[in-house]
């Protein structure tokens, strides 16, 4: 069998009867297997807007061998006595359990929210009455933050073939579509997130890990530099090695761990407010029509240099999509954008922030608690102005030009939007940024003054960064990792998960 890759053009609305008729037109074959290795929409023509496919061919008709294939992330199975307690039960800790139960640990997963069932619940219910559930929230619960806000798969890391390519098959394995191996922009959506965190979860215990849900992490015992017990509000878990995974919102567990010796510093992290419009504004915009067959929604990713002052970019868009509530505590009004798989929702949104170093921001050297403290009294001050959840807003034209909004205008946001000054409520910095990259954005994107900007988007990052070892152990500790969101070092799906599984094949080669 012969081996060749080649580049399609192909309609939006392209079947896979065209598909196989190209590739025959291509290379002159009549009997081929392929595979599609890559798929992008090419919108730089909006009178000739296609797909672009890369597919591999094989067929005995054609000459050329197959490229090496990258060997699979191997993790050696043998039974091992080691007990490991795994805290957090987003991508991060979930990956590392998995894989640490697939190397023959005994491994115990905890997680401070709740199950995936019972927190869709306890969300429905939050947005219906505006009443905050500390154990079920779009922050805390199985899958961590990103279970409920769209479940995109992209990457910038680097050097993570292996781990991205185990994480992938897993989600395949557990019901994620197929084309998630070869989109360029991929994503599960939240509502098949839910089913997913829910197999991968029965996969845990099929293979003999254990899971508690509810159970905050409150302490840590340490004796000559290891970790032997976890405190938590289910009781004392005892454990050999220990990956702690707490994500971006657990500043109190940020904190006790601080207490503890456990090092930490601060980074650059971006802030700002979360951008909405009606999904047809960007389709025309991008595409020239309202809708595009074979295409979902239109998208966009835009950059800005804010002026001279702080970068600002677009993060986090959700095409189709709806802005949430990601309050992680009940006196913090935060927001986040989700969307499901079919993205065919009225409304667009994306984060639109900021990059900020808190000690050029501050005039002085900031310590990891006063960055926390900092960010904990900025997300604090949205839900005193509001009084609760509502969202304060104004429109981006008013924005820019400092002129509040009034009246009511429709949002995807279901727990309401008050009026404001918005630019006042934002670090005066901050601010200016982002009214000078509205400004640019409205300049390449037609129609995107028309839409409004809301609330603090304030977990695009961590503000802190867990120090490590070449090792991957926190100095100071002979057993005690932190990994994901929570290690300031990953955001995303992909990127936390293959952290979490370095922390748990750094156990694994170690034992």
């Amino acid at each position: 069998m012969g081996y060749i890759e080649i580049l399609l053009e192909l309609p939006t609305d392209y079947t896979e009867g065209q598909l196989r008729e190209k590739i025959e037109e291509e290379l002159k074959i009549k009997e081929f297997l392929y595979q599609i290795k890559r798929k992008s929409l090419d919108a730089r023509r909006k009178t000739r807007i296609h797909w672009q496919i890369l597919v591999s061919v094989s067929s005995k008709e054609i000459k050329g061998e197959a490229p090496a294939v990258f060997p699979p992330l191997n993790i050696p199975y043998r039974k091992r006595t080691k007990k490991v307690l795994v805290v957090g039960s987003g991508p991060a800790g979930f990956f590392s359990a998995f894989a640490l139960q697939k190397a023959g640990f005994s491994t115990t997963l905890i997680e401070r929210g709740s199950d995936v069932k019972k927190r869709a619940e306890g969300i429905r219910e939050f947005e219906r009455t505006g009443l905050f559930n500390s154990v079920s929230n779009y922050a805390f619960g199985e899958g961590g933050a990103g279970t409920f806000s769209d479940g995109k798969l992209t990457s910038r890391s680097k050097h993570i073939s292996q781990e991205r390519e185990f994480i992938i098959s897993s989600y395949i394995d557990a019901g994620a579509p197929e084309e998630i191996r070869y989109m360029a922009h991929p994503h599960l959506g939240s509502d098949n997130l839910e089913k997913l965190v829910e197999k991968l979860r029965e996969k845990f215990l099929n293979i003999g890990g254990k899971v508690f849900f509810e159970t905050l992490l409150e302490d840590l015992k340490i004796e000559n530099g290891r970790v032997s017990e976890a405190v938590t509000t289910s009781g004392i878990f005892a454990a050999d090695e220990f990956i702690i995974a707490p994500g971006h919102s657990a500043y109190e567990t940020y904190r006790m761990l601080i207490k503890r010796g456990v090092g930490f510093c601060t980074k650059n992290f971006a802030i700002g407010c979360r951008i909405e419009h009606p999904q047809e504004i960007i389709n025309r915009a991008q595409w020239g029509q309202k809708s595009l067959p074979g295409v979902k929604a239109a998208e966009y990713r835009l950059t800005s240099r804010g002026g001279g002052s702080l970068p600002v970019y677009t993060f986090c868009m959700c095409p189709g999509g709806r802005v949430i509530s990601a309050a992680a505590y009940k006196n913090t009004n935060i927001v986040n954008g989700a969307s499901l798989y079919s993205r065919d929702g009225k409304f667009a949104n994306a984060a639109c922030v900021a990059g900020v170093n808190l000690d050029r921001l501050n005039g002085r050297p900031t310590s990891p608690l006063e960055a926390l403290e900092w960010l904990g009294s900025l997300e604090e001050s949205f839900y005193k102005y509001s009084d609760g959840f509502k969202s304060p807003f104004c429109g981006i034209r008013n924005f820019i030009n400092k002129k509040e909004s009034s009246g009511i205008v429709e949002t995807s946001y279901p727990l309401g939007l008050k009026p404001a000054a918005l630019w006042e409520l934002l670090p005066v910095e901050v601010s200016k940024a982002i009214r000078q990259g509205l400004k640019d954005f409205s300049r390449k994107i037609k129609g995107f003054e028309a839409g409004i900007i809301m609330g603090l988007e304030s977990k695009s990052s961590s503000p802190i960064q867990a120090l490590r070892e070449e090792n991957r152990l926190s100095p100071g500790f002979k057993n005690l990792y932190i990994a994901g969101e929570g290690s300031g070092r990953a955001g995303g799906i992909i990127s936390s998960a293959a952290d979490g599984i370095r922390a748990a094949m750094a156990i694994i080669e170690s034992d």
